[in-house]
């Protein structure tokens, strides 16, 4: 449990998930009020990241539901262990036969049968998939229902009713219900929308691209070593390429790959032919990078430098006396005076 928001901070900070106060807002109110938290925002961002480290940091058992078109009650919630069960009829079939030995007709028979289903359709037999996982798990759990907006309709649907009470009937077996209520984190990257239904039934946290500074910081966080002026020159770069109208546009996590992939190649700065040749690991599209070639001039925009001190004024060498002198400064020279015309006699 979080003690306060900036406890939900610092402690995901320790984890080296770098969040503001209104994530961290978020989260520490879905652990205090007990509800699932519907987090959206663009591919990348850190939606699936941020349920991982809120599980690291409570010491809850992270449970991952991946959704994807077609995903049905089976298997997000249980399926029977078919072959267990053909393997215990095989070797209870002596058996079987004793217990059906007396019967008269096909019913009676059959009732017979009936009166040991609880043999075949036990919790023995059961495979818990990740929602059945979540309300049976023994310590506090965390599920994480991935990219929800990729189910059908109908799984939505079915996914409201079990997150409303924590509890799952199975027909054969009884209900399961949950010890303790799992924290719960859906993500979406926003396929389609959401019901009216789901969100009311959810904390909403929609996490966009990370500022400059908020970016600077996670890529100090993730990729210790790299240099400060790398960093701010690589970090400008991506946030002017996601003012282009790309088709895919390049996420923190692209810049981390991107950071990665500089040091790899030994770079200690970056330049139009560097930009060029890595685009491929941050731009997934050829029109993308193509449109990106045309703007390198404008994407390489270095901080300027600080102005450096101007040089201190040289002493001037102090002037030559004229010969002769005398030692109190020199005595200005006039026109010579003219000779004097001697008498003749």
């Amino acid at each position: 449990m979080f003690e306060s928001i900036e406890d939900v901070q610092n402690r995901l900070g320790a984890q080296g998930y770098i969040c503001g106060k209104n994530i961290a807002t978020v989260v520490y109110l879905a652990n205090r009020l007990q509800k699932p938290v519907l987090v959206e925002g663009p591919a990348g961002v850190g939606k699936t990241e941020l349920a991982k480290v809120v599980a690291d940091a409570t010491g809850r058992e992270l449970i991952r539901l991946q959704c994807y078109e077609g995903l049905d009650e089976a298997k997000a919630l249980y399926e029977w262990e078919y072959s267990k069960q053909l393997l215990y009829t095989q070797i209870l079939k002596e058996k079987f036969s004793e217990v059906m030995a007396g019967a008269r007709t096909l019913r009676e028979a059959a009732e017979r049968i009936g009166a040991e289903d609880s043999i075949f359709f036990s919790d023995k037999f059961i495979v818990p998939r990740p929602l059945l996982r979540a309300i049976t798990s023994p310590r506090p759990a965390l599920l994480l229902v991935d990219e929800v907006d990729k189910s059908d309709p109908e799984f939505e649907a079915f996914l409201l009713e079990v997150l409303s009470d924590f509890q799952v009937s199975v027909p054969e077996v009884g209900t399961f219900e949950a010890r303790e209520r799992p924290l719960v984190f859906l993500t979406s990257n926003d396929a389609r929308e959401m019901t009216d239904a789901l969100k009311r039934r959810c904390l909403h946290l929609w996490i966009d691209f990370p500022t400059e500074d908020e970016e600077l910081r996670i890529l100090d966080a993730k990729v210790p070593g790299i240099e400060q002026r790398l960093a701010e020159d690589l970090v400008g770069v991506m946030q002017r390429l996601r003012k282009l109208d790309l088709k895919k546009t390049p996420s923190i996590s692209e810049t981390l790959d991107w950071a990665r992939a500089l040091l790899a190649l030994g770079a200690d700065q970056i330049d139009e032919g560097l930009v060029r040749d890595t685009l491929n690991v941050i731009l997934k599209y050829e029109g993308d990078i193509r449109k990106a070639h045309g703007e390198l001039g404008r994407l390489i925009v270095r901080k300027a430098e600080a102005p450096k001190p101007a040089p201190a004024p040289a002493t001037a060498a102090p002037e030559a006396k004229p010969a002769g002198a005398a030692g109190g400064g020199a005595q200005p020279v006039g026109p010579a005076a003219p000779a004097k015309k001697g008498t003749l006699h």
